[in-house]
């Protein structure tokens, strides 16, 4: 009875933060729709398929930020240091996090919620269905704009050590509810502020961006179907 009262709370907060970000963030929509179509050619916005709770797929919605077709070239899903398929406007919105806005209608709609597991793209972490029980935790819950990973390190963390604050973040909420959000959503805004942790870090530096993506792909993949050992839920509270 208690989770099912967190989760409505989650709902409401989540429906009344991202209605009144929309309605008082609407002219940076408007400002950033034409800085984009004016830096670049292509569309404002950049539509992906990523995975939500219990697997569901879903698009999430960006302001693009990148070339387009940028997922096929070069590193693929990953950004590296001074990546060329980041326009101008493009690093500005990263830096800033302003490229996630669109986002606020994915909460609305349902998709996500403010804070959650960072939603992943569909085939980033190989076959959902054999994914092992840690892995596999984290879609338990919906996806997040940001989520307690963000807050810990964002990019400086290991997929793995990614995994480990989400399945950290299920447990938490179900003892601090939506006080949990709202202790992320100040972290998450202070973290915009210092723009750390935004670009991926090469496993090996001496590859070029396109190896290096190959390279951390398959690792994420491997470590993601490793067979199951501890049970799940092992990783203990450290606030």
């Amino acid at each position: 009875m208690w989770c099912l009262w967190n989760l409505f709370w989650k709902r409401f907060f989540d429906i009344l933060i991202c209605v009144i970000a929309m309605i008082f963030l609407l002219p940076v929509w408007l400002i950033l729709a034409i800085a984009i179509k004016c830096d670049s050619e292509g569309p404002v916005f950049f539509a992906q398929e990523r995975r939500t709770k219990n697997g569901r797929i879903f698009k999430m919605y960006k302001f693009r930020s990148m070339v387009v077709n940028a997922e096929k070239m070069e590193a693929g899903l990953f950004s590296f240091a001074d990546d060329p398929r980041v326009t101008k406007v493009g690093k500005f919105i990263r830096d800033t996090s302003l490229d996630e806005l669109p986002q606020l209608w994915n909460v609305i709609k349902g998709d996500i919620s403010l804070v959650g597991p960072r939603p992943c793209v569909t085939y980033e972490l190989g076959d959902f269905e054999t994914l092992n029980r840690k892995y596999k935790k984290r879609f338990e819950v919906k996806g997040g704009i940001t989520g307690l990973a963000q807050i810990k390190g964002r990019n400086d963390n290991s997929w793995d050590e990614k995994i480990t604050y989400d399945n950290l973040y299920i447990d938490q909420f179900k003892k601090q509810g939506v006080w949990l959000d709202v202790k992320i959503l100040v972290g998450t805004v202070i973290g915009v502020f210092q723009r750390k942790n935004i670009c991926e870090e090469k496993l090996d530096s001496s590859l070029n961006d396109s190896e290096a993506a190959k390279l951390a792909e398959a690792e994420i993949i491997r470590i993601a179907h490793l067979p199951d050992e501890d049970p799940v839920g092992a990783v203990q509270a450290t606030e």
